[in-house]
């Protein structure tokens, strides 16, 4: 059953169907909240849903269910492709997330690419703010993920999300999704000591409280500050253990699902990095 302080779980494939599939390996996994595409990762193909499939998923109550959007979303891009695409993209994985009562949606900060900040953060307002309105009741909120600072990045560091927020009117259906790894990658030392409790107080005071919906967790395989979004598994990269342990700790990350994006074929080492954080949960 999901712990009532942090569910712990992990993206799962939905080879064999998204509900059958997926909520088979989130068994094998012990996961007791689970993050899948609804479309694909690295295309604008936006496939219809299958009824029966989406109502497993919405009548389980026992596992809490995340979008991912595809990679390529770019509400920074100077390309009109790209920015109707991205739109088309996002408001079918609200839609396809409201199917299956997914309770997030998570979607990249993206790129200003070639143009300047102002301009793509204009585009942000503009294609982003309907889409907040669009949102059902009882709908998905959208949850803004944080890059790991490569390239001309909208926003890398905590600090960056209070622009966001601010251009898109604290939103009240806006929530962020904080990756560990993109983070560390970013320059937030996780691993020094109070590191990851010094950095979801940054968080908190750029968006307020109440707006962290999500936990990316993923140790890293490079350096602080490297700005190389290079996932590793828990303990096993130079974040470590510990950090994580600190996040659950935290006010800020109180009843937050940590989901993982670690590593490794099969289910055994995604098993693996579920229990190490809930054991890290509740030592």
């Amino acid at each position: 059953m999901t712990s009532s302080n942090n569910p712990v779980g992990g993206h799962v494939p939905v080879a064999g169907g998204l509900a059958t599939g997926g909520l088979k390996y989130a068994a094998e996994i012990g996961a007791e909240t689970v993050q899948v595409f609804v479309s694909n990762p690295r295309g604008w193909a936006l496939p219809e849903g299958k009824p029966a499939e989406d109502a497993k998923l919405r009548e389980r109550d026992d596992v809490t269910v995340y979008v991912h959007t595809p990679y390529l979303v770019n509400f920074g891009s100077p390309s009109e492709e790209t920015l109707a695409k991205s739109v088309a993209t996002v408001r079918h994985s609200l839609l396809r997330g409201h199917a299956i009562g997914a309770r997030g949606v998570v979607v990249h900060t993206g790129s200003a690419v070639t143009q300047s900040y102002d301009e793509a953060m204009k585009q942000v307002r503009e294609h982003v703010l309907p889409l907040l309105e669009e949102i059902p009741e009882g709908g998905p909120d959208l949850l803004l993920e944080p890059m790991a600072g490569q390239g001309n990045m909208l926003c890398a560091k905590v600090q960056d999300l209070g622009e966001f927020f601010e251009r898109l009117d604290h939103h009240p259906r806006l929530g962020v999704c904080f990756d560990t790894c993109h983070a560390f990658a970013a320059g937030h030392d996780l691993a020094a000591p109070g590191g990851a409790a010094r950095t979801m107080d940054e968080l908190v005071a750029a968006v307020g409280e109440n707006r962290l919906k999500l936990v990316h967790a993923n140790d890293s395989k490079d350096a602080c500050g490297s700005a190389k979004d290079r996932h590793e598994n828990i303990g096993a990269g130079r974040i470590g253990e510990e950090p994580f342990a600190e996040l659950f700790r935290h006010p800020a990350v109180a009843g937050v699902p940590f989901v993982i994006e670690t590593p490794g074929r099969g289910a055994e080492p995604h098993a693996k990095d579920v229990a190490t954080l809930k054991r890290l949960r509740d030592g």
